[in-house]
């Protein structure tokens, strides 16, 4: 129960491709722990420069390395200087001709890798591991991803025991090949231990032919809005309650007229007097006439 597969390696070959490309009849295992002791040493030594991913080709006797880096200055130098000795220093070690390609991430909060590196490094400042993981999610929203989960285990906030914390925010379907996922992982390593962090980012789907349907911040089609029928009108107008306001009577004893179709008892305009019910005037009675005297008999 709870094995988990490696989104990356998931979808090698379906939606992602290989990060060192090169095929070797012999001295297979030397080439590939000359691979891992690049990449362990460039990504030392370019600690500050906020590299994502390095990838490794090997076209006959030549290296070709691509780094994908959110602060390509750092790495070039003033007038590429620093490139041409890292070049230098690369050939030295593997004595082969060395080729650097830089490749800029144009959006650092959208890369897992660099999302996990930066809780990583706010850990280890002592800040509280909760603010850390929710500003992340909420920058990463704010850019456009679909869906980002951010967990991170270990002796949070110095506890005695260890645990793990996650935060899930937006859709992730982790069993869809064809969705675009960003997987990173990197370690904290505070004064009471070691503490990992562990990054997904949806970024939308990968369709046929290398299109993609993806950040939210893309507009996405829409239908033209649909004409309203009669029908809708005349069921509209059935769900109206109670009648339309009219205009205060002159009279109090004008009443309105019941709308055809309906044998409900007339209803009085809103300012009308209250009529008195049918039962109180039948029980009431008359006045005689003799009662009220004439206008002319009246005395002043």
């Amino acid at each position: 129960m709870g094995q988990k597969v490696h989104p990356y390696g998931f979808r090698l070959g379906v939606t992602k491709n290989w990060r060192s490309r090169w095929f070797a009849k012999q001295d297979y295992a030397k080439l590939l722990h000359e691979d891992l002791e690049l990449k362990e040493s460039l990504r030392e030594r370019l600690k500050a420069a906020g590299v994502s991913s390095i990838e490794v080709d090997r076209p006959g006797n030549k290296l070709r390395i691509t780094i994908h880096t959110s602060r390509p200055g750092i790495i070039i130098g003033r007038k590429g200087a620093e490139i041409e000795k890292l070049k230098g220093d690369l050939a030295k070690k593997t004595k082969r001709e060395v080729f650097i390609d830089i490749q800029e991430v144009h959006k650092p909060e959208l890369d897992a890798q660099l999302v996990s590196e930066s809780i990583a490094l706010q850990l280890e400042k002592r800040v509280a591991f909760r603010r850390a993981m929710r500003k992340a999610v909420d920058s990463a929203l704010r850019f456009g991803c679909k869906g980002i989960k951010v967990r991170v285990s270990g002796r949070l906030n110095g506890a005695e025991i260890a645990r793990t914390e996650w935060y899930l925010q937006g859709q992730l379907p982790l069993h869809t090949l064809r969705a675009d996922i960003d997987y990173g992982f990197s370690q904290a390593y505070t004064t009471y231990g070691v503490i990992g962090i562990k990054c997904w980012v949806y970024k939308g789907e990968i369709l046929p032919g290398g299109q993609r349907r993806g950040l939210r911040n893309e507009p996405e089609l829409r239908r033209p809005p649909r004409e309203r029928r009669d029908r809708d009108r005349d069921r509209d107008r059935d769900r109206d309650r109670g009648p339309r306001p009219v205009a205060p009577a002159a009279e109090s004893g004008v009443t309105q007229a019941a709308p055809e179709g309906r044998t409900s008892a007339p209803i009085l305009p809103p300012m009308a007097s209250p009529q008195t019910p049918s039962w109180k005037q039948e029980g009431k009675p008359e006045a005689p006439e003799s009662a009220n005297p004439p206008e002319g008999d009246k005395t002043e």
